[in-house]
């Protein structure tokens, strides 16, 4: 049907990921195809109105127009900055 494409939504937890598979509109925005995939409904700590997007692990605007194959995937913060993570790691290895 021309009139729609089918992409997946996923979202990831350090246990676990859940990747939906759906059908929207055709011209769908990233942002919209969260809202219509209910993914909050299942992960209730997910704002779907403000987390971060992306695609096949690129960075996206809300407005970003959806291909029909893409993977949508939802951000979470991250748990450790990386950057202090090198430098515990560095300090680690120096012997400090």
């Amino acid at each position: 049907m021309a009139d729609e494409i089918a992409i997946e939504v996923s979202y990831a937890l350090p246990g676990a990921q859940r990747v939906l598979s759906l059908r929207v509109p055709a011209g769908s925005t990233a942002r919209r195809a969260v809202l219509l995939s209910c993914i909050d409904a299942l992960f209730p700590e997910i704002d779907a109105a403000s987390c971060p997007l992306g695609v096949f692990g690129t960075a996206v605007a809300d407005e970003h127009r959806l291909e029909d194959g893409d993977r949508l995937e939802i951000y979470r913060p991250l748990e450790n900055d990386p950057m202090e993570a090198r430098r515990l790691g560095a300090s680690r290895r120096a012997g400090a």
